[in-house]
């Protein structure tokens, strides 16, 4: 122990488990030949200790290559063993892995023949002295968090980026200004894990080329970083690199958190290729029906994870340990999390082992753990994921709802408030708190925002499946047109829309993300699942950040105003525990509410004395999904406050939101919103500057 292959003062170290396997081998290859330069046979009664075989190799050069042969019963259809001599095994601890450093290339290794191995790809042994230069975790509270999803190569891919390496790790540090000026606290990296992007076999009918798998949700080797992702992914220089990435981040104040994948494996179904699990030990790590020993599909990608097997609950554990340890990362986001709480028959467990351990594991006690809580067998679990209060969740109804409500649907302002107050119907009945609600209303996985107020329905033909993948419940609406127009007045209310999106997104109880591009207009031309698209449809347009600079700047402040408030980041729900309300909820008069299911308006006032500290300010905000405008009657402000208006999305650049102390003072009692938008009013002790113009009639 520990399982993989670890230098010692001795020597290599290796160590791997098979359970079933009857002969194991260990084969180490010279950096970039093709044959074996020795095949050493593990002893069963010298080098296994119970299920571990394991072999120490004195003064070995490591530089070495390395991958295993086991050697057992091939049954498929009746014990599920799927041992063969012909494959070369990727160990499933490997911390870096050969071939593959240029994104999108064929890995051929020299002196190999295809017929030769079924799997080329060797492992790394990383010695690995990396000067972390004193970093520590910096530990954000998860109430003051705004998450920032990317994906490492779609980030900064596309030319106009003017980066020095597009597509790396290390062009995210040198875009670490920006991350900086947007605001935001954390960077949530699509999988990082190594992954085979060449392993699509569909064609693009527009272009002719082969698409990719852009995304990466298909797990090669969980503990390895991405070869590709790195300027140089030799010799495991990938590991430096990354940690050079996440070193960086934490110098700017910016945690890091992995979208990890343990409901899968790249190994698909049974005609899928063999990498590693399905050839060390099949029945153990994978679900199969009892009866014919096909692969249970709670993934839809052909192969479930046996989650609360003791042994992958083990693996489970040590990767999550090694990331955080060796690579310093903040956290992380499980993807179709819900497959983690199925028993080996593939039932839901009332109180899954494996997220009950991640949730008390000592180590991660600090770290962010956040639930994509639903699979893609139908199971979903959203509110009801673990009744642990260390695990936040996607909150997938937050989206359905504002979303519903930006469409202008019926029956939307009850759920729409419960969203913008934190879902207490959601997380308080545990103990939960409004910060394990983690707010979207957009993902990688769906449309983009400029998308979604552009779009009725999703348009994914150059995906090569007859536009039949991809969600076609996008509660989008196109604002009049589907897809580009040059109709000014349709170019208006998407953006109001936009704005009145990122309005609710940034000033709801809970924790808030978006998806990198969305602060600049970004389109995926309709796409809802670009899994697959290696180009301009999933590359971010850096002249967009020029070219919208006002959608931008509008961003920006919106949430340097979260962050300043601590009104609109509360770590408790509303509980009426004071002698005043702490948060008033209203229609158009202030005392009269209006839930019914034609009501399209929704205002709200937030006590500013709910929350510690002396002075803190009170804030009216007026939101309209409705087709017509809507006059607001404002609530009286505080004794020797006055209101002032510092965001309206329907105005224009630069007026659609002002720094506080350059804000309006509103003379009216009554204000305007019109369809589709949102205004905000914060009334403080401070007086505006003279200067100002005030706010003119409704």
């Amino acid at each position: 122990m520990p399982l993989g292959a670890v230098p010692t003062p001795e020597g290599i170290n290796f160590a791997i488990f098979s359970r079933h396997a009857e002969q194991v081998n260990l084969l180490l290859f010279k950096t970039g030949k093709g044959p074996k330069c020795a095949e050493i046979f593990l002893d069963p009664e010298i080098n296994r200790t119970g299920d571990i075989w394991h072999i120490l190799v004195h003064d070995m050069n490591p530089d070495l290559r390395y991958g295993y042969r086991m050697i057992g019963p091939y049954d498929p259809a009746v014990s599920g063993l799927f041992f063969s001599g012909d494959n070369i095994l990727l160990d499933p601890y490997v911390r870096a892995v050969t071939g593959c450093t240029k994104w999108g290339a064929k890995y051929i290794r020299r002196g190999v023949m295809d017929a030769d191995s079924l799997f080329r790809r060797r492992g790394c042994i990383v010695c690995d002295h990396f000067d972390w230069e004193g970093d520590r975790p910096l530990n954000i509270p998860l109430q003051d968090s705004i998450i920032y999803e990317m994906h490492v190569r779609g980030f900064s891919r596309h030319d106009s980026s003017n980066v020095k390496h597009p597509g790396t790790y290390e062009a995210i540090i040198e875009k670490i200004p920006y991350l900086r000026e947007l605001g935001i606290t954390a960077v949530e990296l699509m999988p990082v894990t190594e992954f085979d992007e060449n392993e699509n076999v569909r064609i693009d009918p527009r272009t002719g080329e082969r698409l990719k798998n852009f995304w990466g949700y298909s797990p090669l080797a969980f503990f390895a970083p991405k070869a590709a992702y790195a300027v140089k992914g030799r010799n495991g220089n990938q590991v430096r690199e990354f940690k050079e990435m996440v070193k960086a981040l934490h110098k700017a104040g910016i945690e890091v958190i992995l979208d990890v994948v343990f409901n899968h494996t790249a190994e698909g179904g049974a005609d899928g290729p063999v990498y590693n699990f399905r050839g060390i030990d099949n029945t153990i790590y994978y679900l199969l029906d009892s009866q014919t020993r096909e692969y249970l599909n709670f993934s839809g990608c052909g192969n479930t994870c046996n989650c609360n097997h003791p042994l992958m609950r083990n693996f489970i554990m040590d990767c999550l340990r090694y990331w955080v340890i060796e690579m310093h990362v903040d956290g992380f986001r499980f993807d179709l999390a819900s497959i983690l709480g199925r028993d080996p028959k593939g039932e839901v467990l009332s109180n899954p082992p494996m997220v009950e351990q991640i949730a008390e594991d000592p180590v991660l006690a600090r770290t962010k753990i956040i639930a994509e809580a639903w699979d893609a067998a139908g199971l979903y679990q959203v509110g009801s994921f673990s009744p642990h209060p260390r695990w936040a969740e996607w909150n997938g109804r937050f989206r359905d709802d504002v979303r519903s409500f930006m469409c202008g649907h019926g029956d939307t302002i009850s759920a729409l408030a419960t969203r913008l107050a934190g879902s207490s119907d959601l997380y308080q009945s545990s103990s939960k708190r409004p910060f394990n609600s983690i707010n979207f209303v957009t993902s990688h996985d769906g449309f983009t925002l400029y998308d979604l107020v552009s779009y009725n329905r999703k348009h994914n033909l150059r995906n090569g499946e007859d536009d039949r993948d991809g969600d076609n419940h996008n509660i989008s609406w196109n604002s009049g047109v589907e897809g580009e127009t040059g109709n000014p007045g349709i170019g208006k209310l998407r953006v109001r829309r936009i704005k009145t999106f990122a309005m609710i997104l940034f000033l709801s109880q809970g924790t808030p993300m978006f998806t990198a591009g969305d602060e600049f207009g970004r389109s995926q031309q309709g796409n809802n699942n670009a899994y697959c698209q290696d180009n301009e449809i999933s590359w971010l347009d850096w002249r967009l950040a020029e070219k919208n600079r006002g959608l931008l700047r509008f961003f920006r402040l919106l949430i340097s105003l979260r962050k300043k408030h601590r009104v609109f980041r509360r770590c408790d729900f509303f509980r009426g525990q004071h002698s005043f309300e702490e948060i008033r909820w209203q229609s158009l008069k202030p005392g009269r509410q209006d839930w019914s299911p034609d009501c399209h308006v929704l205002g709200f006032f937030l006590d500013g004395r709910a929350v510690e500290g002396k002075g803190n300010d009170d804030f009216f905000v007026m939101l309209n999904g409705g087709d017509d405008k809507a006059l607001f009657t404002l609530p009286e402000a505080a004794p020797g406050r006055r209101w002032r208006r510092i965001v309206d999305t329907a105005s224009e650049y630069p007026g659609d939101i002002v720094k506080e102390d350059e804000a309006e003072v509103v003379r009216k009692k009554q204000i305007s919103v019109p369809s589709m938008g949102g205004v905000v009013l914060i009334a403080s002790k401070r007086s505006p500057a003279p200067h100002i113009r005030p706010f003119g009639p409704a």
